[in-house]
């Protein structure tokens, strides 16, 4: 493993090879960072991981230089503990075994506002000598709009459904979407997703989460598309020949059918 040594994690501040925790993301085909890809193999291909079906823990920590590391583990259950503890508010001292760990890479894939404290601000680690070095990690560029910023749209509606949601006036979504939508983009997402249906994407294409009720959220993506739903509801649609923009699709006659039928072979979270 290149970088640092996670069996000292936590350990004193002067030690170069520690691993400060700063936070941790799932890996898995239900469960993983959208701006790596448009599915779980596209993600770990972009970490130079096979895709495993049991999925990995990403660590991203500093070592004792402040230098940014993403640690990967194959202990997912340590991770998903973890995480659940912090959302709760609850301290959770993660150190993961040195046995678990599958590789270090240099560099976080997600931008983080929080730093170790003690140790220098986080900067990209010094390159190594070998020629079989992993490509250094680094968060997506905002300032343009292509398939991450787009992923990064659809993550955002997933998270502030009900925000999104008020801003639509059902009588128009309906009228512009029910039925054949007008709009290209919007037909040939549709009919991607029809194909999805008929043969199964790659996992993770489709992926299903709570959502309130008995409903549940729909998130798929493909090939210059994203998709988010609620199979209750109705849809929006981005697009990467549309810069920043939703486009809402009602439910019509046929968005129930092909939400309750993308929703039986979404994957969903243990």
């Amino acid at each position: 493993m290149t970088g640092p040594d996670t069996d000292t994690a936590g350990s004193a501040e002067d030690a170069e090879d520690a691993l400060f925790v700063l936070t941790a993301v799932l890996l898995t085909p239900a469960q993983f960072p959208s701006v790596l890809g448009d599915d779980y193999p596209q993600a770990c291909a972009a970490l130079g991981l096979e895709p495993y079906a049991e999925g990995y823990g990403l660590v991203l920590g500093q070592d004792g230089t402040g230098a940014r590391w993403t640690v990967v583990i194959d202990d997912v259950s340590l991770v998903a503990v973890a995480i659940a503890s912090w959302d709760c508010g609850m301290e959770y001292d993660l150190s993961p075994d040195e046995r678990t760990v599958v590789t270090g890479l240099p560099g976080w894939p997600l931008p983080l506002a929080v730093a170790a404290p003690g140790i220098p601000a986080p900067h990209d680690p010094a390159p190594g000598n070998g020629t079989d070095e992993p490509s250094l990690l680094s968060p997506p560029d905002t300032d343009t709009w292509g398939p991450a910023q787009r992923r990064l749209g659809a993550d955002e509606i997933a998270l502030q459904w009900a925000a999104w949601r008020e801003q639509i006036d059902d009588e128009e979504t309906f009228a512009g979407a029910g039925g054949t939508p007008s709009h290209s983009g919007v037909r040939r997402v549709i009919e991607e997703l029809h194909g999805y249906v008929e043969a199964p994407p790659p996992p993770g294409r489709v992926r299903s989460t709570f959502a309130s009720g008995q409903a549940r959220t729909l998130r798929a993506d493909g090939p210059g598309w994203s998709v988010v739903a609620r199979t209750d509801d109705i849809a929006f649609v981005l697009l990467d020949d549309e810069p920043g923009e939703v486009l809402p699709l009602g439910r019509g006659p046929e968005l129930p059918g092909l939400l309750e039928a993308l929703d039986k072979i979404a994957v969903r979270p243990a």
